[in-house]
Order: C-alpha cells, then structure tokens, then sequence
C-alpha cells in the first residue's frame, strides 16, 4: 500500500488539479492524505464536498510544514511514503513509474520524480536535487529546457521532496526522536536535512524521469517565506549534518557563500525578500545550539566517504 502525503495550507486554488490527476494514476493501490495545516480558506470544505475518498488530518493551527508531514507520517502505515505538493499536477503514469522503481531497485531506498514547471512544461525544476560542500543545496536542471541526459534513469544525491517516494522502513530508520522531518527546521530544507541524513547511512536514491510532475514554482510559498528560511537553514543543515572531516576541509567555502548572499541581501536591502533573508542568516546563528547539539548523535553510523562522493563542489 502507498500513502501519497500532500501538505495543504490555503491551497483550495490548487487542491482541485492535485486531486483530479491522481484521480486518474494507473496505479491505483494508493490511499490519499492530505494534512491541512490550519487553513483558513475554504480547503477543508472542498475536500469533504468533493474529494470524500481523501482522508483529511486538520490540524488546529499552522506550525508548518514538517510538522504536517510528520502527523501523516504517523497516522498512517503504508509501506511506501509518497510526499507530493498540493500545487502539482502528475501525469496518469506517475506513481505506477515512481513506486515501481523502488519495486524494481531494492537498493535505492528513496525515488526522485521529474519536476517541471507548470506554465513552461518544455523547462525542468527538478530531475532529483544536489548538495554542495559549501552548504547551498540546488536541482538538478533548474530553469534549463528538457534534454537527453535528464531522461535517464540514473543515481541522485536526493530528491525534492515536492513529489517523491521512500520507503517507509528506510524513513523509520531515520527518525530523530520519533520524527522523520526535523520539525525544528519548520519548511524549507527539511527535505534536504533528509537527504543528508539519508546519505550519512548509505541510503541511495534513484532519479525517475518517467514519473513526470508539473509544478507551479512556490504557489503557496516563495517570496520573503523562502529567503527567511533559507537563509535560515542553509547554516543549521550544514551545521547539524556535515561531518567534522569534511567541515575543516570546507568551511572556508562556507563561510564564502554565506557572506555572498549576505552581500547580495545588502545591496538589494530594500526588497522585502533581501531583508528576509538578513534576519534569516540572523535567526541561523542564533538557533546554532540548539543544531549543535543535535549533532551528538548524528555520526553513530556514518559512512563519511561515501558522503563526500556524493557532494557537488
């Protein structure tokens, strides 16, 4: 059984494309959850009119969307976990191309979709996601046009966790606490902490580029949200995750990309989105800690050099 997870908070524009096309997978042994995360438009009305077959989690009050995610995570039991965007529309082979990797490949725990963007269908956002030594993670062909070498089915660092599946025993195995998404890093970058905890325990993930998903590009979120947290959690990940070998190796490439977007935010300190991403790398360094500490018990089982094989430089 698959449980395919959407996150929703005031996404009732776009719930009705999500929903419709999964309406028409051609795999079909799936069950549909979507968290709402304290809503106030009318998206919980939609869902019980409309879509009675989904099953609603509603939760009292937006925390965000790790938070959302790990509600799901617990209150259901299927043996793969699918997370997917409430602002995506797949097409009717997608989860059969998705899942069925992972059917296929036993050794790959997690399975990255194709990501395309949603007006511009020729133009990719995702074909699975990287990690750079110096702590800025990115996607694979962003902005670029579809070409030959991202229709291959091939090993990626990870994947975006805006439509991608896990198994569930492998997300068990990476519980902090309990939790599978740091609840900490409250949205943006959660998937990428995963990723990396993933890869410190030789968890490998597979790009699908038949599992083709459009997505309209930070619908429900985007602009000073994303620099905040960004700014924010590009510090605490690579704080929290990087391994000590390879934090004196690179950390002058660290510190050399945060001041780059600390001198890009000041010469643009009058945009919203560049003053955002100030009080984000501020918030970074204050909550270091706390991430710290999180640190103590995060290298039990690491396999450091495959780590560093899988980075982008």
């Amino acid at each position: 059984m698959i449980d395919i997870i959407i996150p929703n908070y005031n996404g009732a524009a776009f719930l009705p494309t999500c929903l419709d096309a999964l309406r028409r997978q051609t795999r079909r042994d799936f069950c549909v959850v979507v968290v709402d995360d304290g809503s106030t438009d009318d998206s919980r009305e939609l869902l019980r009119r409309h879509y009675p077959e989904v099953q609603v989690i509603a939760l009292p009050q937006n925390r965000g969307l790790a938070v959302a995610v790990n509600a799901a995570f617990d209150a259901t039991g299927g043996e793969y976990v699918v997370l997917l965007n409430n602002d995506t529309e797949v097409q009717p082979r997608w989860l059969e191309q998705l899942v069925g990797a992972l059917d296929r490949f036993p050794e790959y725990a997690f399975a990255a979709s194709k990501l395309m963007l949603f007006d511009r269908r020729e133009f990719i956002h995702s074909a699975g996601d990287f990690y750079r030594t110096d702590g800025v993670p990115g996607n694979r062909g962003v902005w670029q046009h579809d070409a030959p070498q991202f229709s291959v089915m091939q090993e990626v660092f990870g994947p975006c966790a805006g439509a991608a599946a896990y198994r569930r025993q492998a997300l068990e195995a990476l519980s902090e606490r309990g939790k599978v998404l740091d609840e900490d890093l409250v949205m943006y970058c959660e998937d990428v902490d995963l990723n990396l905890r993933a890869r410190l325990r030789g968890l490998r993930t597979v790009f699908v580029p038949q599992a083709v998903v459009y997505h309209r590009l930070s619908a429900t979120g985007g602009g000073k949200l994303a620099s905040y947290y960004c700014g924010r959690n590009f510090i605490l990940v690579w704080a929290k995750n990087m391994p000590g070998a390879l934090i004196r190796r690179h950390w002058p490439r660290f510190l050399f990309a945060q001041l780059r977007f600390t001198v890009a935010a000041l010469l643009h300190v009058r945009e919203e989105a560049a003053r955002a991403r100030l009080r984000g790398q501020l918030a970074g360094i204050v909550a270091l800690p706390l991430f710290l500490r999180k640190r103590l018990n995060r290298f039990a089982h690491t396999t450091t050099p495959e780590l560093a094989s899988t980075l982008t430089s």
